[in-house]
């Protein structure tokens, strides 16, 4: 029997993600999908959005996750990763993060390669974040960087309901995992078989 897959953590932004919400979607592609739920999705509070996340994790019971952040989500996604070293969080997305400097909070997060595989997908007229600071900080986190050209800031607003390349991201590291946990080398009864 395979280990089981690493399930969904949805993480979203301010005033959380509606119905019509790319990260919405994504979670309804998944049955174990979990959703992080702020006490107050209106106040943008580093410390607490990161402490909800581990939380979050608590709850739902061992195993390991994949995370999918939006907006500010992903500067929450970000400091739970720097003061977890062993969150259950295996691999992250960050899909149009928000400028820490809106907040002041560029200071709170790391400014170090994350403890975990990760991506960065942002927008150039993305008006929360431009490109250049993405890339900025995809570099300090250590993660990979795509820019989808001009397409706002990836929500709802923006024309985004389905978001292809996020369920390609997790079916991925889906992927990857099974990869991983597949023998090296093929067991006696399975070359019996062959034979």
């Amino acid at each position: 029997m395979s280990p089981r897959s690493p399930r969904i953590l949805i993480i979203p932004g301010l005033h959380d993600s509606g119905p019509a919400h790319w990260q919405t979607w994504l979670q309804a592609q998944y049955r174990d999908a979990r959703r992080v739920t702020q006490r107050d999705p209106s106040r943008p509070e580093l410390e607490r959005w990161a402490e909800r996340i581990t939380r979050t994790l608590e709850v739902a019971g061992p195993g390991e996750w994949l995370a999918v952040a939006h907006s500010f989500g992903c500067l929450a996604l970000a400091r739970h990763l720097a003061d977890q070293p062993d969150s259950p969080i295996r691999e992250a997305l960050f899909v149009a993060p928000a400028e820490p400097g809106k907040f002041g909070l560029a200071e709170a997060l790391p400014h170090h390669p994350l403890p975990r595989r990760s991506r960065l997908i942002a927008s150039s007229t993305d008006p929360w974040m431009s490109a250049a600071s993405a890339a900025r900080w995809a570099h300090r986190w250590g993660a990979s960087y795509s820019n989808l050209g001009s397409v706002g800031h990836i929500n709802a607003e923006a024309g985004f309901g389905p978001l292809p390349v996020a369920k390609h991201w997790v079916e991925a590291a889906r992927a990857r995992h099974a990869a991983e946990q597949r023998p090296r080398h093929a067991e006696f009864h399975e070359w019996a078989v062959a034979v």
